[in-house]
């Protein structure tokens, strides 16, 4: 077993085995705790449920090594689950994604750039799935400039989520697929298209952080409108 850190993703140590997120450790340590007092109280099999909650939360925050796919302007999922909304706007497209508990909770960046904004707002904790949660429930939102534009993840708390981390702040410069966060317990996760990027994604699709294609906007497109910002010029 590897453990991540929180901030930089190096691992702790370097020993064979399935990484899993340093979060897991507060809880790792009170079932710990539990399984000594249980185990004590009632015999060795008093601890058996204990053992049973530890191996889900090592399941819960695994951590795997993923390798994005190579191309230009290509924009990956944010978060592993399964696509629950495409709503297109005037200021772009926003597809949400829902983790279940089942899914690895890691949040990554869908594109190379640097974070212009890291926000967090505090709310209610609607379930994940509804349309309201990315507007009514606790959030944090990243925007990652790019040449092509600007990017948003949104980090949305559902019924069971009740902690957001994140690990990239303003100014931040985050390489495509690099681990931003995660959620804890069954979540949501909001990726934001700037206009005229179309998502190559449909309700209902499973999708892979780090690794599935979401979108690929034109290069020349990504290319003028990178110049365009850069003068301040609005498309």
């Amino acid at each position: 077993m590897r453990w991540r850190g929180a901030r930089s993703g190096a691992p702790f140590s370097r020993g064979a085995g399935v990484p899993v997120a340093v979060q897991a450790v507060p809880f790792l340590a009170a079932l710990l705790v539990a399984g000594l007092v249980l185990g004590y109280a009632l015999g060795p099999w008093g601890g058996f449920p204990v053992v049973v909650l530890a191996l889900f939360v090592l399941f819960f925050f695994r951590d795997p090594e993923r390798i994005p796919p190579e191309g230009e302007a290509l924009v990956l999922s944010p978060a592993d689950g399964r696509v629950t909304e495409v709503r297109r706007g005037p200021e772009g497209t926003r597809v949400s994604v829902f983790l279940s508990l089942l899914d690895c909770h890691i949040n990554r960046a869908p594109v190379a750039g640097v974070v212009r904004e890291a926000r967090y707002t505090p709310g209610r904790f609607h379930p994940a799935w509804q349309g309201r949660a990315s507007s009514e429930n606790e959030r944090n939102h990243l925007i990652i400039g790019t040449d092509g534009g600007d990017y948003g993840v949104t980090q949305v708390a559902g019924v069971l989520a009740r902690r957001i981390v994140c690990t990239k702040r303003a100014g931040d410069t985050v390489l495509r697929g690099e681990r931003i966060g995660l959620i804890r317990f069954g979540s949501r996760t909001d990726l934001h298209l700037p206009p005229g990027v179309e998502p190559l994604v449909r309700v209902g699709d499973r999708v892979k952080g780090g690794l599935t294609l979401m979108a690929r906007p034109d290069v020349s497109q990504a290319a003028a409108a990178g110049v365009m910002a850069g003068s301040g010029i609005r498309a």
